[in-house]
């Protein structure tokens, strides 16, 4: 194997990994351990680290070392903050417009997300948080609406999210909160209190998101941060 294609393999290997969200922003690159995995020696892996840096997904800082990066705190509060506001009013308008068919499903893969709670994979988690939100807001009658619904979700792509990475417990409040969306739903509700209904279910993950960050930010850095122990128990 040439040297370039051991530094592809590496690169390969790394960038799976933050992809399906085994490696979690703030998860530690240790270079030796992942040589090692490979059966290749640290160079090319150090190439391919240097290549995620340039991508930016990936930091290296001096008596640090290298980590998947975080997550921009201004970047991501301004995306899920949006995504609050628009995916709510979503939610209300498509609600007239949801049957029964609908609310099964929803209720379906709710349960899915509930069952995946003992044994937690926040990047599944996510795909069928988005699954689930998309039943209830898909039938909205508003296109210019929707249109900023899926640039919302397709920015939070952009950011590699999986927020339940940072704050697992987090997921429990989830799924409860989507039956709480649903009852409503269902009931026939005023569309203002579905609406907030669904804008405080985001927020509340945003929250939790960004008080997770400001602990971080007061961790030592010779120490692996809650998300990083996840992902390594994974």
């Amino acid at each position: 194997m040439t040297a370039e294609s051991k530094s592809q393999l590496a690169y390969g290997f790394i960038r799976e990994r933050i992809d399906d969200g085994r490696y979690v922003p703030g998860y530690r690159l240790v270079l030796g351990q992942i040589a090692r995995e490979l059966d290749v020696s640290v160079v090319p892996v150090r190439e391919a680290i240097r290549r995620l840096e340039a991508e930016g997904l990936v930091t290296f800082e001096r008596n640090v070392g290298a980590q998947v990066a975080l997550i921009k705190e201004t970047e991501y509060l301004h995306t899920m903050q949006t995504l609050a506001i628009v995916e709510g009013a979503a939610t209300a308008l498509s609600a007239p417009h949801l049957g029964a068919d609908h609310l099964r499903r929803a209720r379906e893969i709710n349960e899915r997300m509930r069952r995946t709670l003992d044994d937690f994979d926040p990047h599944r988690f996510t795909e069928l948080n988005l699954e689930f939100h998309a039943v209830l807001f898909e039938e909205c009658p508003n296109p210019h609406v929707l249109d900023l619904v899926h640039r919302g979700w397709n920015r939070m792509r952009m950011l590699r999210d999986s927020s339940f990475s940072f704050v697992p417990g987090r997921a429990r409040d989830s799924v409860a909160e989507h039956d709480r969306i649903v009852e409503l739903i269902e009931l026939g509700a005023d569309p203002l209190e579905i609406e907030l209904t669904a804008r405080r279910h985001r927020t509340a993950t945003l929250d939790a998101v960004l008080a997770y960050q400001a602990s971080h930010a007061h961790q030592s850095p010779n120490h692996p941060t809650p998300a990083a122990a996840a992902g390594a128990a994974r």
